[in-house]
């Protein structure tokens, strides 16, 4: 895709920026890659982000009103054979009311598995808009939450291109149990014995803060440790999000992007299935993508 500049002339999105680059190419630059062909959509990512980084339960009622507090989840995209024949049918019968009929399921539909988490943006909108910079961007491609300093404003998750941050409405793991009795059914951390399930490695925010994926900067920080201690680099493959781990299937790697040795740096800049969303957007995410390919000869061969 190439956008036209002030001076009418093609140039790739990724070649007009507005702010500064920060200097990704030196240290280490946490990504990820998602392979969309080996995805089946189980939500095993999503459990596993829940219970280690101290996500709520908030319910069946939070939910539906759009208070959800997962920090990953899973988009569908659904396609189906129908052609352009078949949508002017369909058209017909619903502009005769005949709306029950335009109800036909798809004898052969498909479905595409999309897991979408915060995208750390190298450009990213959030950061540039929060009055009191609760938001900010670290020396290794993280985007960051000091939650003591976020106010609440909720600016950076209009600003988000990819919706994915999420706002803490209330106090769900209070010790307080007459504060919202509603959440004692649901939230397995409203009582003492309950909350010996929390990871103590990540902090339990308060209402009133935005949340967001972290990529798990609690594991990144024992790895390099870990790796400080023996007096080596950081090994591609050594450090894991809860994400990565919990994947059965293998579709979600996390490593290095600036090791030119790591899978996930190979994959991302080499391999020709590699994207990122809306590139033309200019934010510069840290999660790449590798398109889902089907055979759709298979049956004739």
């Amino acid at each position: 895709m190439y956008l036209k500049d002030t001076y009418g002339k093609k140039k790739k999105p990724e070649e007009l920026d507005l702010w500064a680059d920060h200097g990704v190419d030196l240290g280490h630059r946490w990504g990820m890659v998602i392979d969309l062909n080996t995805c089946t959509g189980c939500g095993a990512c999503a459990t596993a982000c829940q219970s280690e980084n101290n996500i709520p339960v908030v319910g069946k009622d939070e939910v539906r009103r759009s208070r959800e507090m997962a920090w990953i989840r899973i988009d569908r995209y659904f396609s189906s054979t129908v052609n352009d024949k078949k949508v002017a049918e369909l058209d017909q019968l619903n502009s005769i009311g005949e709306y029950h009929k335009a109800e036909v399921p798809d004898d052969e539909p498909q479905v595409v598995f999309q897991p979408l988490m915060c995208q750390h943006c190298n450009h990213a909108p959030c950061e540039t808009v929060c009055p009191v910079a609760a938001t900010t961007h670290s020396e290794e491609g993280l985007n960051q939450m000091a939650y003591n300093r976020c106010i609440g404003t909720r600016y950076c998750a209009n600003n988000c291109p990819f919706k994915v941050r999420r706002f803490n409405w209330f106090q769900y793991d209070s010790l307080r149990l007459t504060q919202y009795p509603d959440f004692n059914k649901v939230n397995p951390a409203q009582d003492d014995l309950g909350r010996m399930v929390l990871n103590p490695d990540v902090v339990v925010r308060s209402r009133g803060v935005i949340e967001k994926c972290s990529m798990c900067v609690q594991r990144i920080q024992s790895g390099k440790l870990d790796a400080k201690k023996a007096g080596t680099p950081v090994q591609d493959g050594s450090i894991d999000t809860a994400c990565s781990e919990a994947c059965a299937s293998g579709a979600i790697k996390f490593g290095d992007l600036n090791d030119k040795t790591s899978y996930v740096h190979k994959a991302a800049f080499e391999n020709q299935r590699s994207y990122v969303m809306l590139e033309e957007v200019g934010v510069k995410p840290n999660i790449y993508y590798m398109t889902k390919v089907r055979n759709l000869d298979s049956k004739e061969a």
